[in-house]
């Protein structure tokens, strides 16, 4: 490990960031050293342009993948190499915003009963009636689950932040049902791996698409469907924003508020102005 990687990791663990976007910065980082065959510390902000724009023209990565790039050469030149004014010309993208994939309530029964083992229904199962990411699952422990106050403890989640979720009572019904049946050991996590460590996440999204395969659903489903049908069906029971975005743990109302945009039973309940026209004459 070079001097100047060794030094942009303790920056970061100094801010405290979390071990993914660690990791998801010194990757970037070294892609672009590569990219130049040299030390980012003997390149400029005509070098940082130019790999921005093959980022764009020629790998066409997406913008959430530019901009883990550009954060990521932002952080390494203010604050590790103390260069903050070297990225001031380059602009920030604005990215295109597209309506989530949601699932009715039929299409998620239909979804979570085509999971092929108890294990994969329980996690994909917790992803819904709770709001979770992924991350958030692998990384529940047994201790989290509060039967006598009816909540899951979801702990240093997205931001770093703890909060507390509703626990169904019928998934609680599930989850026991789950632990009496599987008996994981160690019995740490509530999804272990075969060691004392929690399942990566990547095992829980393969399993996500094998489900997917035997549900015949065609909508393109991801474990994160899951909590965005979890959070459009709560809105359209009639649970205040405020109170979703509390569950989900957004930091901003308006990333909440995405979902009045997919709530069918909302849109559709709105009457149409051109209802109250008078009648019109077809020719």
């Amino acid at each position: 490990m070079t001097a100047l990687r060794t030094r942009f990791l303790g920056d970061l663990q100094l801010k405290n960031y979390s071990p993914h976007t660690q990791a998801a910065y010194v990757s970037a980082v070294a892609r672009f050293a590569r990219h130049f065959g040299t030390s980012p510390e003997r390149l400029g902000p005509e070098q940082v342009r130019q790999y921005l724009l093959y980022l764009v023209n020629e790998r066409h990565v997406g913008w959430s993948t530019y901009n883990i790039a550009l954060c990521a050469l932002r952080f390494l030149y203010q604050t590790t190499l103390s260069r903050p004014a070297l990225l001031d010309g380059i602009p920030c993208p604005k990215e295109p915003k597209r309506l989530p994939v949601v699932l009715s309530r039929e299409e998620v029964a239909q979804f979570l009963a085509a999971a092929p083992r108890l294990k994969t229904r329980v996690m994909l199962t917790v992803a819904y009636a709770a709001g979770l990411r992924v991350s958030e699952i692998v990384a529940l422990q047994v201790d989290d689950i509060d039967s006598q106050r009816m909540v899951i403890h979801i702990r240093q989640a997205k931001g770093l932040k703890d909060r507390y979720v509703m626990l169904s009572p019928k998934l609680l019904e599930l989850l026991r049902t789950y632990w009496k049946q599987a008996r994981p050991r160690p019995q740490r996590y509530l999804f272990p791996s075969q060691t004392d460590k929690p399942l990566v996440t990547q095992r829980v999204i393969l399993s996500c698409r094998r489900t997917l395969r035997r549900s015949g659903l065609k909508k393109h489903v991801t474990v994160h469907t899951l909590r965005h049908s979890f959070a459009t069906h709560l809105l359209e029971a009639g649970v205040d924003l405020r109170t979703i975005q509390v569950l989900l743990g957004h930091r901003n109302l308006k990333t909440t508020a995405l979902y009045t945009a997919v709530s069918i039973e909302r849109i559709t309940s709105v009457t149409s102005p051109f209802d109250a026209l008078a009648a019109i004459e077809i020719p």
